[in-house]
């Protein structure tokens, strides 16, 4: 049946191939600004048949058409394999399946386990719920006063500075491109010398979240969090170094783009509130939500899933800081089914004081999983591909855990004695199940990786009775 299916998976991509080669001659000749000229009726070639191609189904399509993994099997595997001194004496793991919800293996399931960066699985599916996967975050420059712009954070890190590269997935809204339409907008006004000011207050409270480590910032791990920021808050894009201040870093840039672009900045950028009605003369948007979700989970970014957290608290009511961020994305959850088990107190998962119940990872993986639930879908595109993407790109590349390369997708979390792994995985019979296995005493970090790849590994392979 496997050799089957991957035949027919060739020559789809077989034709697919003769087709894109067929397109590109056509572009190639003209054909994408004019029709292609029509045959003559006497040699006009007849109607291609269409011929059904029989395709293997989705890789993570929920249920998947195979039987339900039997119990004992599973039970017999995942327990014994639970049991690794290298997770420690704090060890949870469910397996539930995605189509139906059954649970079909629980240890601890329903245990307060600190999730790590799995608590990302929350931040996405809350985000996607509350903020809907097509909303987009705006920087903006009003017109604060004369002779006066303001610079609005919108809450968008991802925002490139003057000294990002314009390539990467998804494509960043451009600092440089913000300052080139307010430099326009203003000439066209006849005005080439401004004041500028800065306006973070979107966001409230402390920077910092309960249970950061104080060296969080100081290591890179995560900036500052604050509604204005280039790149993340971070010195040089690509590196790991961040700004003590990146609200007044990303102004300071900004003015020297409009300078040079023509428009004179007097004196520093400063702190400012943007006016209620003040006209808006220029923004720039980030990438839609289901993008920064996907980015999020693949690369367990720590910048994004907290400003996540605190957009979900503003559309939910709440102060745009750590806690109503944590209180907005529970109530999110519980509101979804899914939210027993769940206590936060940041969106990334840096909090020690973090507790997520193995149960609760699962289901919320199975809920974004359901076909019921297409909004959420990205929660489930974005988890990192076992052995080839993400934070499981280098894993999965050595028995026993090779088999499971491809067929789990899965978020990692990792903190000082933390492990955890949650995602899903297609069994050796075709179904899809969610799982979660989380270990929060952890005296041997490579070998609790090691461990929890192979029960994601064991749950791949797990076929019927």
């Amino acid at each position: 049946m496997v050799r089957r299916e991957r035949l027919a998976a060739v020559g789809t991509l077989a034709l697919l191939q003769v087709f894109v080669c067929a397109a590109g001659a056509h572009l190639l000749s003209g054909g994408l600004d004019r029709p292609a000229p029509v045959p003559p009726a006497a040699t006009a070639a007849p109607a291609p048949v269409q011929v059904a191609v029989a395709t293997a189904g989705p890789v993570l399509a929920p249920g998947g058409g195979g039987p339900v993994p039997g119990k004992g099997s599973l039970a017999g595997r995942l327990g014994r394999a639970m049991k690794d001194p290298a997770l420690g004496g704090d060890v949870g793991g469910v397996v539930v399946d995605a189509a139906s919800g059954e649970v079909l293996f629980g240890a601890r399931a329903d245990a307060a386990i600190t999730p790590a960066s799995t608590t990302k699985v929350a931040t996405a599916v809350a985000a996607l719920t509350s903020l809907g996967p097509d909303a987009k975050l705006a920087t903006r420059v009003v017109l604060a006063k004369s002779g006066m712009i303001v610079l609005v954070g919108g809450g968008d890190p991802t925002l490139a500075g003057p000294k990002a590269r314009a390539d990467g997935y998804p494509r960043r809204a451009s600092l440089a491109t913000l300052a080139a339409r307010t430099a326009r907008a203003l000439r066209a006004s006849g005005v080439t010398s401004v004041r500028l000011g800065y306006d973070d207050s979107l966001f409230s409270g402390p920077r910092t979240a309960p249970g950061w480590k104080p060296g969080y910032i100081p290591e890179g791990s995560v900036a500052p969090v604050t509604a204005l920021m280039i790149d993340e808050g971070r010195e040089h894009p690509g590196r790991s170094a961040r700004q003590a201040d990146p609200s007044r870093s990303a102004a300071a840039a900004f003015a020297s783009l409009l300078a040079r672009d023509g428009v004179k900045v007097g004196r520093s950028p400063a702190r400012a509130k943007a006016p209620a009605g003040a006209r808006e003369i220029a923004r720039v948007a980030s990438p839609p939500v289901y993008e920064l979700v996907e980015h999020m989970l693949t690369e367990s970014d720590n910048d994004l899933a907290e400003a996540l957290a605190h957009q979900i608290a503003i559309k939910e009511g709440r102060p745009a800081g750590f806690t109503g961020g944590a209180r907005a994305t529970e109530a999110v959850l519980r509101d979804l089914g899914v939210g027993r088990g769940v206590s936060l107190n940041d969106g990334s998962g840096l909090s020690t004081r973090n507790r997520i119940s193995p149960m609760a990872l699962a289901r919320m993986v199975a809920l974004a999983a359901s076909p019921g639930r297409p909004r959420l879908r990205a929660a489930i595109s974005g988890l990192p591909v076992a052995g080839f993407t993400g934070t499981l790109g280098g894993r999965y590349d050595k028995d026993p855990t090779k088999p499971a390369a491809g067929v789990v997708r899965a978020k990692t979390g990792t903190l000082n004695g933390v492990n955890t792994l949650t995602g899903l995985a297609r069994t050796a019979d075709g179904r899809v199940v969610s799982f979660a296995f989380m270990a929060d005493d952890v005296q041997d970090p490579q070998g609790a990786v090691r461990a929890l790849d192979r029960l994601a590994a064991l749950v791949a392979t797990c076929g019927c009775p």
